[in-house]
């Protein structure tokens, strides 16, 4: 007698990796994060470098290399929780919703660069960046229900806009 195995139809297939649809993700990521740069980059060695920095300011430089990696996680992160949409359609459904997140939280990004650096509004840059760290929050969150390696490739994304929250107030308070 020959036993038939069962195949569980309740198990989600690993997702295959795919290289253009993650160097979209990457690449987009990259891209949508260099609109910052636009208003970062002009005030550097004007107004910004006139301001009183916290103790531990890291030096400029440290900056774009930091955000070039970010940008690489978050894009690979959101990419990962866009392979598993194919599976099933609650899935589907879960992915939608976190991918939303990520474009909520990837628009706040780009408007903190434009009111700290842009306007120079440093209580709306704290306001923004308190908004963001929630969302970023919450991101991690709703990408851990489905893909623990995405929610954990956003771990040093919160940690950097933590250190840049510290920042971002220090400066509003002593340079009011």
């Amino acid at each position: 007698m020959t036993a038939k195995k069962r195949v569980s139809t309740n198990t989600v297939p690993h997702a295959s990796f795919s290289l253009i649809p993650w160097a979209s993700f990457a690449f987009g990521s990259l891209l949508f994060g260099s609109v910052g740069s636009i208003f970062t980059a002009p005030a550097i060695p004007h107004w910004y470098r006139l301001l009183l920095k916290p103790p531990f300011n890291p030096p400029n430089w440290i900056f774009g290399p930091v955000w070039t990696i970010l940008f690489l996680l978050m894009g690979t992160s959101a990419y990962l929780i866009y392979q598993q949409q194919k599976h099933q359609f609650r899935k589907h459904l879960a992915s939608t919703h976190a991918l939303t997140i990520y474009v909520l939280q990837f628009g706040f990004n780009m408007l903190w660069s434009f009111l700290f650096f842009g306007v120079n509004n440093l209580f709306l840059s704290v306001i923004n960046i308190m908004i963001l760290w929630g969302l970023i929050l919450l991101m991690i969150y709703t990408f851990y229900k489905i893909s623990k390696t995405a929610a954990y490739l956003l771990i040093p994304y919160l940690l950097w806009v933590s250190f840049a929250s510290y920042l971002n107030i220090w400066i509003y308070f002593f340079n009011r």
